[in-house]
């Protein structure tokens, strides 16, 4: 199902603000209707960077009600693991490249570029949401680059970007990665529909590497070599 981008902005202000208490809620509220849609950096980035300190990271705990609105607007993956502040961010991108699409791909780079690790998962997170996907995939194919699990993580899991938008070649090696980061293979979103013959042929390669040199095989590993794994 395709997201309903510009539905899911309302949903996910009314997830936030139901959270909040009434100081946070009205930082929250003026910054949604300020900086948070606009272009210019000066009055984005202020407000994307204090998140957290303003609405927190508690976990989302989203309500079944809460779970079955997002899946009708096409959100069907978990999104259990998101903070509140992660949401928020989350958000204001959101809000943002709906006020300004041609500018908006510079400034994402920026809050990725320049982020900390939290505000970096925020921009991997809200890639599967924003319009013309295709744009952002640099940045996606370089999360799977970095050594910080968890950015890696906030790619390669419970997130349906890299499979709906990265190459053969980047989609194997972020699941390479996944195995030899000890990472559960069935948090890769759509990883059924990316099973080739040469990502079961690396799988196979990586598993004959670690038993020749007396190392224990990821036990999922056969989700990528077909069940094979008593034959490495």
């Amino acid at each position: 199902m395709r997201v309903e981008t510009a539905s899911l902005v309302p949903l996910f202000l009314d997830l936030v603000d139901r959270r909040l208490a009434a100081e946070a809620r009205e930082w929250y509220q003026r910054a949604t209707s300020s900086g948070a849609g606009a272009v210019e950096r000066a009055l984005f980035l202020p407000s994307f960077t204090a998140t957290t300190r303003h609405v927190g990271e508690a976990l989302l705990g989203l309500r079944p009600e809460e779970t079955a609105r997002l899946q009708a607007l096409g959100v069907d993956w978990p999104l259990e693991g998101w903070g509140l502040g992660e949401l928020g961010r989350v958000t204001f991108l959101l809000v943002a490249g709906e006020g300004a699409p041609a500018a908006f791909p510079d400034l994402l780079d920026d809050c990725y570029r320049h982020g900390d690790t939290r505000e970096r998962q925020a921009v991997l997170r809200a890639l599967p949401l924003l319009a013309a996907g295709e744009r952002f995939l640099a940045v996606g194919v370089d999360a799977c680059r970095t050594s910080i699990q968890p950015v890696f993580e906030a790619i390669a899991c419970e997130n349906p970007y890299p499979a709906a938008h990265f190459p053969g070649l980047n989609f194997n090696q972020m699941v390479l990665k996944a195995l030899f980061n000890g990472v559960a293979l069935k948090r890769i979103v759509g990883l059924d529909r990316r099973v080739t013959a040469e990502l079961t042929r690396m799988a196979n390669d990586y598993a004959s590497e670690r038993r020749a040199a007396g190392r224990s095989v990821p036990s999922d590993i056969g989700l990528v070599t077909g069940g094979q794994r008593s034959a490495l």
